[in-house]
């Protein structure tokens, strides 16, 4: 039988005792925090409890993010920083860019017509349109293996298209070309830009939780944008007639922007397996027996295209810049197709795939039925043949061997230190094969 508390044992109870009620803020994956003691002896009295500057400054930077910082990885919070200050120097760029460029179209001037400004605005938006679709078409399945560096080549080609819009009004006879090429510039921002996000959203997601990440960097940009817009005007207003310093601020944002998105990208610490990665921590392993961690991976991969930083690595041995994954069977010459079925032996039956040297290039050969792990398996194996390679020496019975004893071992190390070896980021598989063993037909006598 349940007793009830009446109003007068209440009052009783009070002035006998001090009665004290505190109110707590979080939920119970989340840091909790006291915001207000309510005592009553005899009299009320309530006192509120401020959270501190750091746990406001989460609160206000994150927008209240389900569950933070245990339902994201640790690289979000310095992700995030770095993005939304690089937000917000393109913003504010972006208010001088089309000041200028919509000068350059005539807003403003008797001798400028509707139609004609109409017009050359959608060729602009027509260009960008075509860029974008083409852009996907040639790179879309790249953008997801290499998420680092498209995030930052991405945001070049923005800097790239604010700078076609500023040149405008300096080349009227070629305005229309100027503004194009800019237009062409930020299509392939758009689709980079988009595709990379989506890729860092499920990386930052641990708790299932991706649709709310998306939600609250959507916000968090809003915010930025609408700083950065007020400070754009601002800066428009007090640069205005003066060109000397519209390029000096121009230019001092656009550096400001590119070391931001340098210091973003380098702050990831992803743990899916591409090809430089997985280049990487091979190497380590062969070595040592020991694997990286992602962090230390994080600092030693190239956020820029290998092509831009090769100089700075010539010492350097880039596994994955020597095997080629997807070779299409109909392309080697039968001393090759001969060398193939020699060096497969009776390993074609065991697995999906099979390896080609060429000219000290490392060709995959993969198998229609291949699954995710198969491409994985496939990919270590090539890597650990061009590692072995060592001149014109033969290193298919070596990488073998090696295989044989080390891969499963290598595997249950990268799950231990937190790497997703589910699958191997790569393009898609345009070219794979089939093959099988028949009887021979020969009588034996």
């Amino acid at each position: 039988m349940v007793r009830r508390l009446s109003s007068l044992n209440f009052f009783e109870l009070m002035a006998a005792n001090e009665l004290i009620i505190e109110e707590w803020n979080g939920s119970s994956s989340t840091k909790l925090f006291k915001t207000a003691t309510i005592t009553a002896s005899p009299s009320l009295c309530i006192r509120s409890s401020f959270l501190e500057v750091k746990q406001l400054g989460n609160y206000l930077c994150l927008c209240k993010l389900q569950g933070f910082p245990s339902s994201v990885t640790p690289d979000y919070l310095p992700f995030q920083v770095w993005d939304s200050l690089q937000g917000l120097s393109t913003y504010i760029r972006t208010m001088l860019s089309t000041k200028a460029l919509l000068s350059a179209i005539g807003v403003g001037e008797k001798s400028a017509t509707v139609i004609g400004a109409t017009f050359q605005w959608f060729l602009r938006d027509l260009t960008g349109m075509l860029g974008g679709v083409l852009f996907t078409f040639y790179q879309g399945s790249d953008l997801d293996s290499n998420a680092k560096m498209w995030r930052l080549v991405a945001d070049l080609m923005n800097d790239l298209g604010m700078l076609m819009d500023l040149l405008s009004p300096l080349f009227p006879s070629a305005f229309l070309f100027v503004v194009c090429l800019g237009s062409l510039s930020r299509s392939f921002t758009g689709v980079a830009s988009g595709a990379t996000r989506a890729a860092l959203t499920q990386h930052f997601a641990l708790q299932n939780n991706a649709a709310d990440i998306s939600a609250k960097e959507g916000s968090q940009e809003t915010m930025a944008t609408m700083i950065g817009m007020a400070l754009g005007m601002l800066l428009a207003h007090i640069t205005m007639g003066n060109s000397l310093a519209i390029w000096f601020c121009f230019l001092f944002l656009t550096v400001f922007h590119m070391y931001a998105n340098y210091k973003a990208v380098n702050c990831l610490a992803l743990t899916s397996l591409n090809f430089e990665r997985s280049s990487i921590l091979l190497q380590h392993f062969m070595k040592t027996s020991q694997v990286l961690s992602p962090v230390q991976v994080s600092s030693m991969e190239h956020v820029l295209p290998t092509w831009t930083t090769r100089w700075i690595s010539r010492n350097s041995k880039l596994l994955h810049m020597q095997v080629d994954l997807g070779l299409r069977v109909s392309s080697l010459g039968r001393q090759e197709l001969m060398e193939l079925l020699h060096s497969s032996g009776s390993h074609c039956e065991e697995v999906k795939y099979l390896l080609v040297e060429r000219k000290g290039i490392i060709s995959v050969i993969v198998h229609k039925d291949a699954i995710a792990t198969d491409v994985l398996q496939s990919y270590i194996h090539a890597l650990v043949m061009a590692n072995l390679t060592d001149g014109n020496k033969s290193t298919h019975s070596e990488s073998q061997a090696w295989m044989d004893k080390q891969y499963e071992v290598f595997v249950q190390k990268l799950k231990s230190s937190g790497w997703k070896t589910e699958r191997l980021l790569a393009p898609s598989l345009i070219w794979t094969a089939n093959w099988m063993s028949k009887p021979s037909d020969k009588k034996i006598d």
